[in-house]
């Protein structure tokens, strides 16, 4: 995290009543505070339809950093990021609402020194922040030095996502615009930038002449949970794979920038990504897990696809013929991000005729959540007599090595908005490309396949990698 002190500013939670707001925007602000990195002189204001006033907001803050704050609640600071805390009842196409909203941040540059400045956080549905920033715009309230956060989806395709930028650049340039993605916040994403680029070892070998193929794997253990209006017209597919994990993707496959410049930086992961190959509707498998069609709000003969997994290639000279796996899917045994690097096998003909005849690929795992670290699995003698080997794996984990638990996500997301700096965010280009690479699967859709509770999804996946197999769930159990 930069440890840049932002300039003074008001932070605006649109949907402050929400969960987002009271699970990761609230508890990251205050545990910025316990660092001292909000601004010196900053107020929080939130703002939604709920009849709340500012005492009730304060307790609803205060509930949820009791139970999510990562490092726990601490009286002192509580008290001081307390006293930061405001409310103003509306909605969010209401002019006269946001007209109100803007007569408090005016009243909050004279009385507490923000200047004018001003960060929105739009904790919202997406419907919704065409008519935010045209209502903030009407209301003068969207200077230079006002920046807005939005919140995926960016769109539901490719002509919705470019409707929406246009909508929201009627009010803010892209200057002033930041798509958060919370997985690029997570430290493990973010090194892969310092273990790729400073680390000889392993960029010499981060290619397709050693690199056998890659797995992302994003497993939840949870279903819809309440969420199911969205959730239909999104499904898996829209939900994570087009945002969180083509993101991860360009990470760990984008060219070294020319800088650690925010433009230089978002340059390279466009580029890789316009040389993903648009995803074959034959190389993409989805599933739907049993009971889902019985939530509240879910349709009886629903077609959303809660599981999706897809083969993806890369059409460039370093990643040619390598097929990347991506695979998300809800009411799997397991909570877990991973990705799996595989890399070739060594040739076999100095063990052919031993005990070592089949051996297990070297790959590396890179934990995102939870327990973030890396692990490297490789071939290692086992002791005695004779030549035979077994599988063993050198491990790093964040918070043992360096004796901390890593900053939540959204703490140094939003702290980098605070201070301008757009490295971990998303261009539109960017976006626009995402919806381009998925666009054939969402047109023309792979059947739908029932999957059991707790299972790795439809067994038809092992097909989609045969004769590979799954490292994380491969025996499906």
């Amino acid at each position: 995290m930069t440890l840049e002190a932002p300039a003074p500013q008001a932070i605006v939670i649109f949907g402050a009543s929400g969960d987002l707001a009271r699970k990761k925007i609230l508890p990251a602000l205050y545990e910025l505070s316990r660092e001292g990195l909000l601004p010196e002189r900053h107020v929080i204001i939130g703002y939604a339809l709920s009849d709340w006033d500012d005492e009730t907001f304060r307790d609803h803050a205060e509930a949820g950093i009791r139970e999510f704050a990562r490092a726990g609640y601490d009286e002192d600071v509580w008290k001081s990021f307390r006293d930061s805390l405001g409310f103003v009842r509306g909605g969010f196409d209401d002019p006269e609402s946001l007209g109100r909203l803007a007569e408090r941040l005016r009243d909050a540059d004279g009385r507490h020194g923000t200047d004018g400045g001003r960060l929105y956080y739009l904790a919202t549905p997406p419907s919704f922040f065409g008519s935010i920033a045209r209502g903030l715009s009407e209301a003068g309230q969207t200077s230079e030095s006002s920046r807005i956060v939005i919140e995926k989806p960016f769109g539901h395709d490719l002509e919705s996502a470019k409707a929406l930028t246009e909508e929201v650049h009627r009010a803010f340039d892209e200057r002033q615009l930041f798509r958060i993605d919370h997985y690029l916040g997570k430290e493990t994403v973010q090194n892969l930038v310092v273990f790729r680029f400073a680390n000889s070892l392993f960029e010499r070998v981060w290619n397709r002449d050693a690199i056998d193929h890659v797995q992302l794997t994003v497993a939840e253990t949870y279903g819809v949970e309440g969420r199911a209006a969205y959730y239909e017209a999104a499904g898996a597919t829209r939900d994570l794979l087009q945002n969180h994990m083509l993101q991860v993707l360009s990470f760990l496959t984008m060219e070294p920038p020319r800088s650690l410049e925010a433009e230089a930086f978002r340059d390279e992961k466009v580029k890789l990504l316009k040389t993903v190959r648009p995803i074959d509707p034959a190389d993409v498998q989805r599933g739907q897990y049993a009971g889902y069609r019985d939530e509240p709000g879910v349709a009886p003969d629903s077609d959303t696809e809660t599981f999706v997994a897809a083969k993806v290639f890369i059409d460039n000279w370093r990643w040619e013929g390598v097929p990347f796996y991506l695979r998300h899917g809800k009411r799997l045994p397991q909570r877990a991000t991973e990705i799996v690097v595989v890399f070739r096998d060594a040739p076999d003909y100095l063990f052919r005729d031993t005990a070592m005849a089949s051996l297990t690929p070297d790959h590396l795992t890179i934990r995102v959540q939870p327990h973030e670290g890396m692990s490297l699995a490789f071939q290692a003698k086992v002791p005695g007599a004779g030549i035979r080997a077994q599988t063993v794996k050198m491990d790093f984990d964040y918070e043992a090595a360096f004796g901390t638990e890593p900053a939540e996500a959204y703490e140094r997301l939003i702290h980098d908005a605070m201070v301008g700096d757009h490295t971990l965010f998303t261009r539109s280009d960017g976006v626009e490309r995402s919806w381009e690479i998925v666009t054939p699967a969402l047109e023309h859709p792979s059947p739908l396949q029932p999957y059991e509770p707790d299972t790795w999804g439809p067994s038809a996946t092992d097909d989609l990698i045969a004769p590979r197999h799954w490292h994380l769930g491969g025996d499906r159990a």
